[in-house]
C-alpha cells in the first residue's frame, strides 16, 4: 500500500479518536452540570423547608403563649 495513503488513514483514525474523546468529554461535562444543578435545587429546597419549619414553630409558640395567657386569666 502507498505510504501516503497509510499516513492519511492514520491521520483520519487519530482525528476520529479525538472527536470521540471530545464528545465523551462533552457528555461528562453535561452530566457534571446536571449534578451541580440538582445539588443547587436540593440546597434551595432544604432552605425552603427550614424556613417553613421556623414559621411553623413561631406560629406554634404564639398559639401556646396565647393559650397560657388565657389559662392564667382563668386562675
Amino acid at each position: 500500500m502507498n505510504p501516503m495513503v497509510i499516513d492519511q488513514l492514520n491521520d483520519l483514525m487519530y482525528d476520529n479518536r479525538l472527536k470521540g474523546s471530545q464528545s465523551m468529554l462533552i457528555y461528562e461535562s453535561l452530566a457534571r452540570e446536571r449534578m451541580r444543578e440538582a445539588e443547587q435545587v436540593a440546597q434551595h429546597q432544604r432552605l425552603v423547608r427550614r424556613l417553613n419549619s421556623v414559621r411553623r414553630w413561631e406560629r406554634l409558640s404564639k398559639w401556646v403563649a396565647r393559650r397560657a395567657e388565657r389559662a392564667n386569666a382563668l386562675l
